[in-house]
This record gives C-alpha cells, structure tokens and sequence, in this order.
C-alpha cells in the first residue's frame, strides 16, 4: 500500500507539529508514508533518520505564481508529478479543495481530507487531531519527535568540546520577524543571571543571516560573555541539529528552533511576544514565557520588549533542578 500525506504550510515548526499525525498514519496501516511538503520545511534534513516517512516529494509551490507548481498549469504538473507515484490513499491536511481534486486526477483512489472551505479560524492542532479521530478513530497526542544519529551528535561533541561538566544552553535567538526577535539585552541579562549562579556554563547562540537577527548576534558576541558563546549561524541546519541535542536545555523565540529542540526533546523556554500560545506550549517539552501584563499572547501582541528575563531564568532553574 502506498500512502501519501499532503501537509501544504510553509516552515520548519509546521512540518515539526504534523509530525505526530502522519507518523500515527504510518503505525496505522504498517507502511511508511510518502509526504508532499514546502522546501522551506527541511523535511529532507529533520526526516533524515525517520523510520515512519518514506519518499519526500517537493511542493514548488510559494502562491505568487512562481513556483513549478503554482497556477493552473502548476496544477497540473503537480498532478504528473503524483501520478507516477500510483498512490492508494492520500491524508491532506488542509481543506482546500485544489489538493482534492488534484488528488482526484492523479488517480489516488482513496481520499481523506479536513472538511472542505473550513480554513478560517482552524486550529492547527486540534483540527489534525479530530480529522484522524475521525477518519480512523486514532487519537494522537501533540509530542513530536524527531532523532539525530548518535554518531553525528559524538561527532560535533568533539569538534565543539561540548562537555558533560558543564551546563550548555542553546539560545535560539532568531526569528521569522521582527515582532518574534526578543532584544539582546534580555537575553544578555538572563547570561548574566545564569552566569551568577553558575561557575560553568556555556552558550551556543542560533539564528539566521537576517541583518536584524545578525544585530542581535552581535550585540550578544560584544557582551563580557564572549567567551561563554559559540555562534551557529555559519553551520547548516544538519550540522546544528546534533549541537541542539547537545545541549542541557533552550531557550528560543517562538521559531524553528524552539520547534526542533523541544522535538529533540530537549527541555524548551519559548518566549511569545506576537504569535499564538499554541505554538509554544503544544508539546510537554516547551514550557512559554509570554510578555509581562499580558495573559495570554496572539498575533499582534507586540510584546518583545516585555519578556522579563528574570521569569526565563526561574524557569530556568526549575528545569535543571
């Protein structure tokens, strides 16, 4: 049986979220599944070592035309592209109804998919939640996981001297924007807390090429705790992936890596200054920090400047002891 699941959101988080769904799928029918994702997913990298996920096919599709699989004719090159595969069953995970009727034409004979026109005010996890409770009475809890290979992890602990006597804290400081980038001074302020109560520690400091998010780095790398910091931003997602697995414990805006080191179960401070609660407290790995004054936090939020770094390292402390 060939089996395919079509998960269309852009980013590593979403891939990350959907995990738990399609791996149940996989359990469910005894198969590896084939999965239609964004390149920007890196499913090819975070699936590397997945026993449940069998062939990675690429949506070249970005909604501005531009992409192999945009527009009418992209839909049908899409269709081409699927046929080949002679898939039995699909499990789409949106409820357009261009994925359905794609599906259709590419022959799949069976076809399960969120009710249709139903996108608006959906909520990522619980919608994946019910689909599957209904299609095929599965109930599936929100814990993803994905795994490193133990030889990479020997290999980057050695090429990073990263050492059991010491506490090492990823701090994942980047961000998908600006609203999500918390300021280097707080967290500088929660190194200086930490570094106050601990002799030993070190950080590794994860973010992207962003001008802004270089800003922030900087500023960290010219603080007096240079020589505790190790920048990531050079190495590739793969390469970073065993450093992350590494360390003692995160803490990361809500961003791809707050997503991966809580899925490499790795205890995770998410600090939500503009996005959804839920993407940061839906695993038991994650433990949120939401902006002073606020009760909860959602898009438009804007409360960047209001994450107390004192609250992130009494968490902090929780967790390590």
């Amino acid at each position: 049986m060939k089996i395919l699941a079509i998960q269309n959101r852009k980013g590593i988080g979403d891939m990350v979220i959907f995990l738990p769904f399609i791996e149940s799928i996989s359990k469910k029918f005894n198969t590896p599944v084939s999965v239609l994702v964004k390149e920007n997913s890196k499913a090819e990298i975070i699936l590397t070592n997945n026993k449940y996920i069998d062939k990675i096919i690429i949506l070249d599709r970005d909604n501005f035309k531009k992409g192999r699989h945009d527009g009418i004719s992209g839909s049908i090159k899409l269709i081409h592209d699927l046929k080949k595969y002679n898939f039995d069953k699909v499990f789409i995970f949106n409820s357009s109804l261009r994925f359905n009727l794609i599906s259709k034409l590419a022959s799949i004979k069976d076809i399960y998919q969120y009710p249709l026109f139903e996108k608006k005010y959906q909520h990522v996890i619980n919608a994946a939640q019910n689909f599957l409770k209904i299609k095929l009475d599965l109930d599936v809890d929100s814990y993803p996981k994905i795994k490193v290979d133990d030889k990479e992890i020997i290999i980057f602990k050695n090429k990073f001297n990263i050492i059991k006597d010491q506490i090492n804290i990823l701090l994942g400081i980047g961000g998908s924007g600006p609203t999500k980038r918390i300021p280097s001074k707080t967290f500088i302020e929660f190194m200086r807390l930490v570094s106050n109560k601990l002799n030993n520690c070190r950080f590794f400091l994860a973010t992207g090429k962003n001008d802004e998010e270089q800003k922030i780095l900087e500023e960290i790398l010219n603080s007096k705790f240079n020589k505790q910091c190790t920048a990531l931003d050079s190495l590739s997602l793969k390469e970073i992936l065993p450093i992350i697995k590494s360390c003692n414990v995160a803490i990361c805006n809500d961003s791809s890596f707050s997503h991966l080191s809580a899925a490499l179960d790795i205890q995770t401070i998410v600090l939500m200054a503009d996005t959804p609660l839920l993407y940061g407290n839906y695993s038991p790995m994650m433990f949120p920090i939401i902006p002073d004054g606020e009760e909860t936090v959602t898009h438009n939020t804007l409360g960047k400047d209001k994450i107390n770094p004192n609250k992130i390292f009494d968490k902090f402390e929780d967790i390590l002891n």
